[in-house]
């Protein structure tokens, strides 16, 4: 079985994600760590984001052996990746790798903002995920915070924003909901009713397939 969660609610989301994996015993990937480690390396080699042929090169030559690099994490790679991400042909380079780990045993559950509508469009559960601006943007300062990094709510809401606005109008598979995408608003939940609800809405899916 594979399992799409996507959606513009991303804090918590790649929480919900492992935490669905984990109850299912599938593989996990966040998809966005992906993007964050192509941007982590134009970064460091001090290449614009915008490089179209140093951004390709840079996905050809991911390792996913520092996809846990903490740095991933932080609000700078996260900018950049969401400008290296609105390049068609970086997302091009990368869908045969998401979709080689979606395709393996026993079952996968892929975090992004394109699986149930590019990457795995058949998919067989999708989910997309949720929540008022304000909240996430009040989860993600609290994240930033406790990571030790200094974080303004002000200015995250209005990166939230900013990215949203990106991602929605991109050309290279602009952010929604594929059209039998189950919407799960989080904005009123923890993460433990978002994974209940989350295989509330897996397991009714299974039942129609039985």
């Amino acid at each position: 079985m594979i399992i799409a969660i996507d959606g513009p609610a991303a804090s918590g989301k790649g929480t919900l994600g492992k935490r669905l994996a984990h109850h299912y015993g599938y593989r996990h990937l966040d998809t966005g760590v992906i993007y964050r480690a192509v941007a982590k390396a134009l970064l460091d080699d001090g290449v614009d984001l915008t490089d179209e042929a140093r951004a390709v090169a840079a996905a050809l030559e991911l390792d996913p052996e520092k996809f846990g690099h903490p740095e991933l994490k932080t609000q700078r790679i996260g900018d950049a990746a969401s400008v290296v991400s609105a390049i068609a042909s970086v997302r091009e380079a990368l869908v045969s790798f998401q979709r080689q780990f979606a395709a393996g045993p026993p079952g996968a559950v892929l975090d992004g903002r394109d699986i149930g509508t590019v990457i795995c469009p058949n998919a067989d559960v999708k989910i997309f995920v949720v929540a008022d601006p304000l909240v996430r943007a009040r989860r993600r300062t609290l994240e930033a915070r406790a990571r030790g990094e200094a974080a303004d709510e002000a200015a995250v809401l209005a990166d939230i924003l900013r990215r949203d606005e990106r991602d929605r109008n991109r050309v290279a598979a602009p952010l929604k909901a594929a059209a039998d995408a189950h919407v799960l608003d989080n904005s009123n939940l923890d993460i433990e009713a978002g994974v209940r609800a989350a295989i509330a809405i897996v397991e009714a899916a299974r039942s129609r397939r039985a």
